[in-house]
């Protein structure tokens, strides 16, 4: 059985971590299943990813089993296995949606924190972990959760190890929509579809737009919107949408 699947619909690619006897917590071959999947959203023909979890929960963090059983420091198996990832996730020029369909949990949380857009079923829970057995956030946890929480929040949630629910994560801004379980993968496939009709281009301009904007001066933002705006308007897509616009019908985007 492997660990992660991969599904193709159209432009859209969804990974599905795939240990739920675990609720898909990471091992190492997990680690290396996810880098080849997300390898394969890279292709240009993927317009939009989604990420969910097999079973009844998302994703747990890490296996503390093989935790305590790996030789070596934890900071190069951070560095050798979750960093990738979690780069990989932002390098890609196109949205990722989390598609949270139960608990997520450390690492875990890191992991759907790094995508673009979070769903949630509304038996989903959200739990830091990491400080609940004497750790700090890892997996870039501190640097997402921070952004979309703000400070304080982010502070006090990671410390104090506080169980979200789904509707608490809606209102704290952490997810953007919370749906009934059963109804998630239709959601999530809906979403997903509509992103991948979108001029995934320049969604992924767009994307790196918001990435540098977190810690850029003002001039730099200004200087990066007029570079990635001339690099938008060179693609097939932005000709179609003119064209669409001044025929009065709605554009068809190819991502191209």
């Amino acid at each position: 059985m492997s660990e992660v699947l991969t599904n193709r619909d159209d432009a859209v690619l969804t990974i599905t971590l795939n240990r739920p006897e675990v609720f898909n917590a990471f091992n190492a071959d997990l680690h290396a299943r996810l880098h080849e999947a997300l390898e394969e959203a890279a292709d240009a023909s993927v317009r939009a990813v989604v990420i969910t979890g097999a079973g009844r929960g998302f994703c747990a963090g890490q296996d503390l089993r093989e935790f305590q059983e790996a030789p070596g420091d934890i900071r190069d198996r951070l560095r050798a296995t979750y960093h990738p990832n979690v780069r990989a996730i932002r390098g890609l020029e196109k949205p990722v949606l989390a598609a949270i369909n139960g608990p997520v949990a450390g690492a875990g949380l890191s992991l759907a924190c790094a995508c673009d857009i979070r769903i949630a079923a509304g038996s989903a829970t959200f739990v830091p972990g990491f400080i609940g057995i004497g750790l700090v956030p890892d997996s870039g946890g501190s640097w997402f959760i921070h952004r979309l929480l703000g400070y304080a929040r982010a502070f006090e949630w990671m410390t104090t190890n506080r169980r979200l629910s789904a509707a608490e994560a809606l209102d704290w801004g952490l997810v953007s929509d919370v749906v009934e379980t059963e109804a998630l993968p239709a959601r999530a496939a809906e979403l997903a579809a509509t992103f991948a009709e979108l001029p995934t281009r320049g969604v992924g301009l767009t994307k790196r737009l918001f990435e540098h904007a977190y810690d850029a001066a003002l001039e730099d933002q200004l200087e990066l919107e007029a570079e990635l705006q001339s690099q938008a308007t060179k693609t097939s897509d932005f000709a179609e949408g003119v064209t669409a616009f001044l025929e009065k019908r709605p554009p068809r985007f190819t991502g191209a």
